[in-house]
């Protein structure tokens, strides 16, 4: 029998993240979930799955916790950590015009700082252990393609893209891939906010001409997680129903 494997998911409370941690537990992968708060289902998750599923209340627009708090407190240097999904993210929407500092100093700690750190404290992990690991950086079809009021949060996505290209290449030696999935508008709470007009010009952009499954990228997260990608890294594979 396979030795388990750890994932740690941020933003695992709802939406992709939930989907990320559903496909994961059912190939019966253990996984740690972060988020700032809880729901429903993530409660109905941790009930049925208490011997594989560890729920860390967690917010990442505090930096300052990752090291203290979750690597020190809840993983600890003794639990090998086989991959990170960085999947959390805050979305910030408006015209360039209306940019405003403090929703942008979040946007940033949530979207790109808080990551960084992540990343680098899984990489330290997967070194201790002699790991090869796997980090998947959840980006946006928003980095690619042009869409009104979401230049900021773009910008977040294409950081982060650059960032898992070089973290490729610079641990690549040591068997740790880093690779990017690149979703594209999917039914959300993230975008709850567009009217159905809004929405049905968007899907209309697309070669299948309907929203992007959740369920669909939470599998392509989950196949790069997998020793069935080991070949795979430093890309970005784009689950968009077709809009590129």
């Amino acid at each position: 029998m396979p030795p388990v494997r750890n994932i740690l998911v941020t933003g695992a409370s709802r939406g992709l993240g939930l989907a990320i941690v559903k496909s994961l537990l059912a190939e019966g992968v253990s996984v740690i979930g972060l988020s700032r708060k809880t729901s429903a289902e993530l409660e109905s998750l941790i009930d049925n799955h208490a011997n594989q599923f560890r729920f860390v209340l967690l917010d990442l627009n505090d930096p300052g916790q990752l090291s203290a708090e979750l690597f020190q407190d809840e993983i600890c240097q003794q639990q090998p950590l086989h991959g990170l999904v960085n999947n959390a993210a805050f979305a910030y929407d408006d015209l360039i015009t209306n940019l405003k500092l403090e929703p942008l100093e979040t946007l940033f700690r949530v979207n790109v700082t808080s990551p960084m750190l992540l990343t680098k404290l899984a990489i330290r992990n997967m070194l201790l252990h002699k790991i090869a690991g796997s980090i998947v950086q959840v980006s946006s079809i928003s980095a690619h393609t042009g869409y009104k009021g979401l230049a900021m949060y773009a910008a977040t996505k294409g950081a982060m893209e650059s960032f898992s290209k070089n973290t490729a290449r610079e641990w690549g030696t040591k068997k740790i891939r880093s690779n990017c999935v690149v979703p594209g508008f999917m039914e959300t709470e993230m975008s709850a906010g567009l009217d159905e007009q809004q929405k049905d010009r968007i899907y209309k952009r697309t070669a299948l001409k309907e929203p992007t499954s959740l369920e669909s990228v939470a599998n392509t997260v989950a196949f790069l997680l997998s020793e069935k990608a080991s070949s795979i890294t430093g890309q970005n594979l784009v689950v968009d129903s077709g809009t590129i």
